[in-house]
């Protein structure tokens, strides 16, 4: 793709070190890099950019959002996207090197921002929760640095710790306490999708990292029971669960489950062509955060069940092109960049299963934004820099196919 050629890897690349050739195969390089990588995530956000809207313009005639315009929600998540951009591009300029080097400092930054967030009068408190950090412009979500950072580390932990990843006390032992620790700061916010998410993560990249199956099974039974007992023993969990397997009782309807089956209401009216853009009636203050959690909701209303499989089909699509890649970089022995990006890849599928099984009543009511279309800053920086990390991989694994990368190792000595 043409559009990409334009960043001027080399200068960037020596400044950093990097041993990418500026060699005309270079730009043939991005020329060629899978548009599905590159056009699905940008359509998805645009499409999310146009929802956004249409989800949002009838929040200003409430009280809670009386000091706002009908395009303000418009105006941020456009700057989200902006800055989503802007990201993606720095993140492109940086070789998936240097992005290993920086996954434990990630991981370290990330995990001191989650304990800052639930500091008092630092910490945002929204609807009983402490998940952002107010910086004025945006508010940070420290629990979306922590995805990402979980891909890395994870990935790069399993390279480091190759030869003793079968053994439970050198090799799997730190990730456990590691995971412990973020679960315990995500817990308290709390946030428990994040905590789904961040775990799926983790465990899908050491079982793909070669961990021993006995121990991985051991290590999912355990976060089981770990989510079980979290249920039993708060009552409100348990609550909103069994609310979930049966919504529609008059209790549950005006309770635990109201915005479910206000989703469910506005499934029904989609049919199979939907209402038409900006004809949802759910969002008229029926439907609670219609723009954020419940956006899926909002698209089934308008769109109908084919704009509901339209999207379930992009996602899918981006997922397994994201294997594929990872795939690609694991048969050049790129170890950390094919985990990673399967950690992305983990990221996105269970992050948008739980998000669109939730508004469908498939899953208990969890607070997860649809990645790339939901109202969020935070969310779409690191969606965008994730997708980026993921395209640069690609760019590296067309290099070394046309053999940029051994011919530039080769001239300095080194072995690919």
């Amino acid at each position: 793709m043409r559009i990409l050629s334009w960043l001027g890897m080399g200068e960037q690349n020596q400044m950093n070190g990097s041993d990418w050739s500026r060699s005309p195969a270079r730009n043939s390089a991005w020329q060629d890099v899978d548009s599905v990588l590159l056009w699905v995530p940008v359509l998805l956000m645009f499409f999310g950019l146009i929802m956004v809207y249409s989800a949002s313009i009838a929040l200003p005639d409430s009280p809670k959002y009386h000091n706002y315009s009908r395009y303000s929600f418009f105006i941020k998540h456009g700057l989200s996207i902006g800055i989503g951009f802007f990201v993606a591009f720095l993140g492109l300029k940086t070789s998936t090197e240097t992005w290993q080097k920086l996954a434990p400092v990630a991981l370290i930054v990330a995990i001191i921002l989650l304990v800052i967030v639930l500091i008092p009068h630092v910490g945002l408190r929204v609807n009983g929760a402490r998940r952002w950090l107010p910086l004025g412009i945006m508010n940070f979500q420290p629990s979306e640095l922590m995805k990402l950072a979980a891909c890395f580390y994870a990935a790069d932990f399993c390279v480091r710790k190759n030869a003793d990843i079968r053994d439970i006390t050198k090799g799997i032992l730190p990730m456990v306490v590691v995971l412990g620790m973020t679960s315990l700061l995500l817990l308290l916010e709390p946030d428990m999708g994040a905590l789904m998410v961040v775990a799926m993560i983790t465990l899908g990249v050491i079982f793909l990292g070669g961990v021993n199956y006995k121990v991985f099974a051991a290590l999912f039974a355990t976060m089981v029971a770990a989510f079980a007992a979290l249920v039993i023993f708060t009552p409100w969990r348990a609550k909103r669960i069994f609310a979930y397997l049966n919504p529609w009782d008059e209790e549950n309807a005006l309770g635990g489950a109201y915005q479910l089956t206000q989703s469910l209401i506005a499934f029904g009216r989609g049919e199979l062509w939907g209402q038409g853009l900006g004809a949802s009636v759910q969002k008229m203050f029926y439907l609670p955060e219609a723009h954020t959690d419940f956006i899926m909701a909002v698209i089934g209303e308008e769109f109908g069940l084919l704009g509901v499989w339209a999207v379930i089909i992009a996602f899918t699509l981006l997922v397994y092109k994201m294997f594929m890649v990872a795939r690609e970089a694991m048969a050049f022995e790129r170890n950390f960049q094919a985990l990673a990006v399967q950690g992305i890849a983990i990221w996105f599928g269970v992050q948008s299963f739980i998000n669109i099984g939730v508004n469908m009543g498939m899953l208990p009511t969890k607070g997860l934004t649809l990645p790339f279309i939901s109202y969020g800053g935070s969310a779409l920086m690191f969606n965008c820099l994730a997708m980026a990390f993921v395209l640069r991989v690609d760019y590296e694994n067309r290099c070394i196919k046309r053999g940029d990368y051994q011919r530039k190792n080769a001239q300095q000595g080194r072995v690919v």
